[in-house]
């Protein structure tokens, strides 16, 4: 797209320019291209030179001789015979510049006969060598030739048997004979423009080459045509168009208007037609999460037009990283970047992809344009709404008569048409573009005609329709040919139904924007540090199945810079284009959208703005706006501007160094650019920063996260190299140490949530997006400097070596892990349980165990979330990277991981982690096995060792739970394998009663994950037998995860704090009546409050965020315990040696309740409902099978209450209950109405949520 082009430019080119063969300095081979030397001397590459260029320099656009004549030739020159094809071929590229400003170039390559004799001879002295050395390498037995050998194989050579058919089919073409053949080598003219205009640039180029290949000499001398186009062509301006002359025809060209989409010329029907539109759309959504992408092609305007056009597609976003779109063969090392690149890469049209050595696969989107094919990186999300997205793209292309698949099989036949009978045609005015079937309005009128047209397109053959010639037909209105109005309007179609996707998208954006509140100084030296988009309210608004696409997309670059100039420009004025056009358009959809903007819907909405757009660019082309001064003879000398045909000749640099002194365009649009600079200035000033600053500040926002645009094309000395190497290598630490801190934030703030400061601001989603581009930032360090790829992870690959190398030092796998004293510690409960060894090792194998993961790449990402869990992740890589020789063996010098104060600084980054808890391994991979270790603590002091009866666990998580699981008596410990329970939330444990002592006072249960380490302690404190305590054979123990405390850590970090550990515990409370402490009612309505809020809090969370709610209902301090202090508050004290519970309060109530109602004292019908609900839920939890104690019962009577919304009804008919006068005491809070009121005010906020119990909960009670 033509972002930033140099503003110094208001002419159509800036420079012409000739590359070829410069036969003073002969035939240099070009090392740099990587050419195999065994290939026959027709088809190595040489240097090629720029052998002229006109004007030598302009001021706003610095000739930059390496660049042009790299990107002219990529793979330099090339030599055919007179039996090879030697059609001309168009291409264009492009050149960026430092400040991410773009130049275009506009280059056709033909091929003239070499008349220096010596070039000749040298071409046939290379011919002798290279039989000698065939012959030479196909009778030496010890080395068996390459295939390459084979293939260029001469005539003179004896053949080899298997490679017999590639010499005879080759020898023809691959021979040369000073007598018998003629040579020709290609050429190039091209054309340097600060806009892009293929099209005009394909007509003036071909007209140019067809005047010195056409027996009739041109009109004009070539220096007039030249110097025209150079110097009296001027751009068209914005919503205009213009009409120039080449040398045969006129040319047409426009320019879109400020309030239409930007200037693109490429033709995104061809883009289509090469891959079709399904993979189209994978490509587009690969650009827009900035992956890396390779486009692989034989033609280099393929890889041009696929490049632009999927980036035009974009708007309003802009690509911000490496954009090459061909790269020259000569920085194929380039590929090496460990950044978002977007490259394009000739193929020779032999070797297929399985040949191509690619640096890093892990993260690459590997598009084969010519096979119509293309290789997606794992885990890409789909697109939003992909299906009527695809749909409404392909209604698009068939009303153009494309079809949607692409068109793969008659492609090929028909360029080869095509293009054999273009040079009959070059006077045609329609040759510009022959690149898809003619559909005009002419043909739509002109039934026998269409009919036709139907039936070549059947055939795959295309014929020109001459009998439709715009210049002769009267009634035809418009003025350029019909193919290239086909291309605009299929461009425009394609392009509004992508623009109004984000339009669709991103209706409501301005509202997330966050302003920055200091000064913009300060802004930009913080920038890395500030959030500029709201994105957790953004995508809280958005549609499910949008949220693993936006949620990553958020995360780009072009996102954010997209926000950062949003927020640069206060008014229309400063707004570029591309924002003020997609602010219009965003503001029409939100008056047509009667619905709140904020309100998003995943309803699919068509677009409904192409015909006026369609519009503007006939009425453009229908009425040209402006016509430059036609060529005219220039001021030359005599016998100057003759030519040989079928040779371009060395122009006169005299007439077209300077162009004309006195223009009336260049004067009138200068004072015009001059009063824009102004107005820019004011807005400039009243922002206190002048333009320049501005400028750099905007171009400084965008270079966050990326230092390259473009590599220096011209010197390629080791030195560059290096420094660009070096650039990487500072731009991965930068990258690595914003992407740690972005994880920590998010993950910090949403501790200090829980910890009840702040804001929530973070999806589940986006956790999982931070950690899969942390993934994807670690595989491109890993990639950089790989000596050899081996398998597409370089991460894993990596791994594997560590891990043969370990295997082999260490014949027994008792030893694998460090020794003890890199064993961690644990706390509490964790005496009970001897901790993990850490082992970088284990935790690959627990990997590789994973039948479910099967590539490579998965095996990393699954091994770095493990380890992110665990909290090593640092300490696993540093140990990884301390195999000094096998770093040495597998990376260069110039490698990331070999550059030892990064590497330091990088792994230090890393550490960051360890301050908070993430769940990504086991809250994703949920359907595999993991092994758990239990271990039940009994009380040291009533010990179990006279314990008879048989113990039982059965343990619960937020994914699944276990089942009973019978406990060894003598060892109290079992280790079971199951499908992953997720977090752990509670464990039920108890006994059969069996045996002469069947009482057990158990302190507490561990469980760990073997694979992960987590442990988690259930803590307990209670009696379990008939007779003692509550009578509770059975308890629901609720746990929280223990954090591990390692030698020089002892700070608590984990997150999220399930619960804050208690005070007092509300277990001891009824072991020892008389001792427990305490609460006033104060405390007690406190307490009741935080655990309501608590679950208040909860449902507000995003769901995949909630952590577990049995905790808030049973945990420490959460409702049971809460309600429990209201019941024991003025709870009259006891007989000696007999406790008293709630339950049997409860117990009694019930039977008061059951004989009222038969004596029918029945105040009203909502007492009586209420009434028959308790004794139903009371009833019910008496009768149930399981032995769970008084306690556990009243646990359960909270749980339902909850869950139904009653309990505030059973509260209200508890304290108006005469069994609470005999039980409770007068202070009692249950007896002051004002309390009780309060307390039944609270407890109704409940009722808005849709309470669920874990079924270990409420298990046996069938209500």
């Amino acid at each position: 797209m033509t972002t930033g082009f140099s503003s110094g430019s208001c002419r159509f080119a800036d420079y012409f320019v000739i590359c070829g063969l410069d036969t003073a300095s002969g035939l240099e081979p070009d090392e740099l291209s990587g050419e195999n030397f065994e290939q026959s001397p027709l088809r190595r590459t040489f240097k090629s030179k720029v052998l002229a260029h006109y004007p030598d320099n302009v001021e706003w656009n610095p000739f930059d001789q390496d660049a042009v004549g790299m990107l002219c030739m990529p793979k330099g020159l090339a030599f055919r015979t007179q039996v090879d094809s030697r059609e001309p071929q168009f291409h264009s590229f492009i050149i960026t510049r430092e400040d991410g400003s773009r130049t275009y170039g506009f280059a056709l390559t033909f091929f003239e006969e070499v008349t220096s004799k010596q070039i000749c001879s040298a071409m046939q002295t290379l011919y002798h060598m290279h039989n000698a050395e065939q012959y030479d390498i196909l009778h030496t037995p010890t080395s068996p030739p390459g295939p390459e050998v084979h293939r260029h194989q001469h005539s003179q050579t004896r053949p080899v048997l298997h490679a017999a058919p590639a010499i005879s089919r080759l020898q023809r073409f691959n021979s040369y004979d000073i007598s018998r053949d003629t040579l020709y080598v290609s050429k190039c003219i091209c054309l340097i423009t600060p806009m892009a205009f293929p099209q005009a640039c394909r007509k003036v180029l071909k007209q140019l080459h067809q005047a010195v290949s056409s027996p009739q000499p041109p009109p004009l001398p070539l220096e007039s045509f030249i110097y025209n186009i150079l110097y009296e062509v001027p751009l068209p301006p914005s919503g205009r168009s213009l009409k120039f002359s080449g040398v045969y025809g006129p040319v047409v060209c426009q320019r879109p208007s400020t309030s239409e989409l930007p200037l693109f010329d490429f033709s995104i029907g061809e883009m289509c037609n090469l891959l079709g539109v399904e993979n189209v759309l994978q490509l587009f959504t690969c650009v827009l999460l900035e992956m890396q992408i390779l486009l692989y092609s034989e033609h280099y305007q393929r890889l041009m037009t696929v490049a632009e056009s999927i980036t035009a597609l974009m708007f309003p976003f802009q690509w911000q990283h490496v954009y090459v779109p061909i790269l020259p063969a000569s920085l194929l090392h380039f590929l090496d970047a460990p950044v978002p690149y977007l490259m394009g890469l000739q193929s020779n049209g032999q070797d297929d992809r399985t040949k191509l050595e690619l640096p890093q696969e892990a993260n690459l989107c590997f598009v084969d344009i010519d096979n119509h094919f293309i290789e997606l990186p794992e885990e890409l999300p789909q697109f939003p709404n992909k299906l009527e997205f695809i749909q409404e793209i392909s209604e698009v292309l068939m009303s153009f008569g494309m079809s949607p698949e692409g068109n793969i099989h008659s492609r090929d036949s028909q360029v080869k048409y095509r293009s054999f009978r273009s040079v009959d045609m070059v006077s045609d005015k329609r040759n510009g573009n022959l690149a898809s079937p003619l559909n005009s309005y002419l043909l739509r009128e002109n039934e026998t005609i269409a009919r036709l047209q139907a039936l070549v397109k059947r055939t795959g053959v295309t014929v020109l329709l001459s009998v439709i010639d715009a210049s002769s037909n009267k009634d035809m209105r418009v003025q350029c040919d019909e193919e290239e109005l086909k291309m605009h309007q299929i461009n425009i179609h394609v392009r509004e139904v992508f623009a109004n996707r984000f339009t669709q998208m991103f209706a409501d954006y301005e509202v997330f924007v966050i302003q920055p509140n200091q000064d913009k100084e300060s802004w930009f030296t913080n920038r890395d540090q500030m959030q500029n988009f709201d994105k957790a309210s953004f995508l809280s608004d958005q549609p499910e199945p949008y949220l693993p696409f936006l949620s990553r997309f958020l995360e780009t670059q072009m996102f954010a810079s997209f926000i950062d100039s949003k927020i640069l420009c206060h008014d229309d004025e400063e707004k570029e284009h591309t924002l003020r056009v997609f602010d219009f358009r965003v503001d029409k959809v939100r008056m047509l959208n009667v619905r709140t903007p904020t309100l998003r819907t995943s309803l699919y909405q068509k677009c409904t703005n192409i015909e006026e757009a369609e519009k503007a660019i006939e009425m453009r082309v229908i009425k040209i706006d402006h016509t430059a001064l036609h060529p005219h003879l220039l001021d030359m000398k005599i016998g100057q501007g003759r030519y040989e045909q079928g040779f371009f000749p060395r122009l006169q640099s005299d007439v077209l160094s300077t162009g004309p002194t006195s223009n009336k365009w260049t004067k009138r649009s200068a004072p015009a650019q001059w009063r824009r600079r102004d107005r820019q200035k004011q807005h400039a000033e009243h922002l206190y920063l002048d333009n320049d600053q501005r400028e750099k500040y905007i171009q400084e926002a965008r270079n966050l996260g990326t230092t390259i645009r473009q590599p220096k094309l011209s010197n390629l000395s080791p030195s560059v190299i290096a420094q660009t190497n070096w650039k990487f290598v500072e731009g991965l630490l930068k990258e690595c140490r914003n992407k740690t801190k972005r994880m920590l934030v998010e993950k910090m703030g949403r501790e200090a949530v829980e910890l009840g400061h702040g804001e929530v601001s973070i999806t589940g989603v986006e956790e999982n997006t931070l950690i899969a581009s942390l993934c994807d930032l670690l595989e491109r360090i890993w990639s950089h400097g790989l000596q050899v790829k081996q398998g597409k992870s370089a991460l894993w690959s990596h791994l594997l070596h560590y891990q043969e190398s370990k295997e082999k030092t260490n014949a027994t796998p008792g030893c694998l892990g460090p020794p003890g004293k890199e064993r961690r510690k644990s706390d509490g409960g964790g005496s009970a349980m001897p901790p993990l060894k850490v082992s970088l090792i284990q935790d690959m194998r627990h990997i590789q165990n994973i039948s479910e993961i099967k590539t490579d790449v998965g095996k990393a990402r699954a091994w770095v979330r493990l380890s992110m869990e665990k909290k090593l992740l640092s300490r696993h890589l540093k140990q990884l990277l301390s195999e000094h020789e096998l770093t040495k063996k597998l990376y260069k010098r110039y490698a990331f991981l070999r550059c030892d104060d990064e590497k330091e600084q990088f792994l230090y980054h890393l550490l960051s982690f360890n301050a908070v808890d993430y769940f990504c391994f086991t809250n994703v991979f949920t359907t595999i096995m993991i092994p758990y270790h239990v271990v039940v603590v009994p009380s040291k002091k009533l010990g179990g060792s006279m314990f008879t009866a048989n113990p039982w666990v059965c343990v619960s998580g937020e994914l699944a739970e276990t089942g009973v699981l019978q406990v060894p008596r003598n060892t109290l410990e079992i280790t079971f394998e199951c499908q992953n329970l997720g977090k752990l939330t509670t464990v039920q444990m108890g006994h059969d009663n069996s045996g002469l002592y069947a009482k057990w006072l158990v302190e507490c249960v561990v469980v760990r994950n073997e694979i992960t380490g987590h442990t988690y302690k259930f803590p307990c404190g209670r009696w379990l037998g008939k007779g003692v305590d509550d009578g509770s054979l059975e308890r629901i123990l609720v746990g929280e995860l223990m954090t591990p405390s390692t030698e020089n850590d002892e700070r608590m970090c984990r997150t999220p704090p399930m619960q804050q550990s208690p005070g007092m515990m509300r277990r001891f409370v009824t072991i020892s009546p008389n001792s427990k402490p305490k609460l006033n009612t104060g405390q007690i309505q406190e307490g009741v409050g935080e655990a309501i809020n608590g679950i208040v809090k909860h449902f507000h969370k995003p769901e995949k965020e909630r952590g577990s709610l049995t905790l808030l209902l049973c945990g420490e301090y959460g409702l049971v315990w809460a309600l429990e202090q209201v019941f024991l508050h003025g709870f009259k004290s006891p007989r000696l040696f007999k406790n008293i519970f709630i339950w049997d309060f409860l117990e009694k109530s019930q039977v008061y309740f059951e004989s009222a109602e038969q004596r029918e004292v029945t105040p009203d019908e909502n007492w009586q409902t209420r009434v028959r609900h308790f004794c139903r839920f009371t009833r019910a939890i008496n009768n149930t099978s399981r032995n769970i104690g008084k306690d556990g019962k009243f646990q359960m009577l909270v749980c339902l209450g909850a869950r139904d919304h009653l309990l505030h009804h059973w509260i209200a008919l508890l304290a108006d209950c005469p069994i609470t006068t005999q039980m409770f005491e007068d202070v009692a809070l249950l007896k002051d109405r004002s309390l009780v009121n309060s307390l039944i005010r609270v407890l109704q906020t409940l009722q808005e949520f849709n309470i669920t119990l874990e079924a270990s909960l409420v298990k046996g009670v069938g209500i």
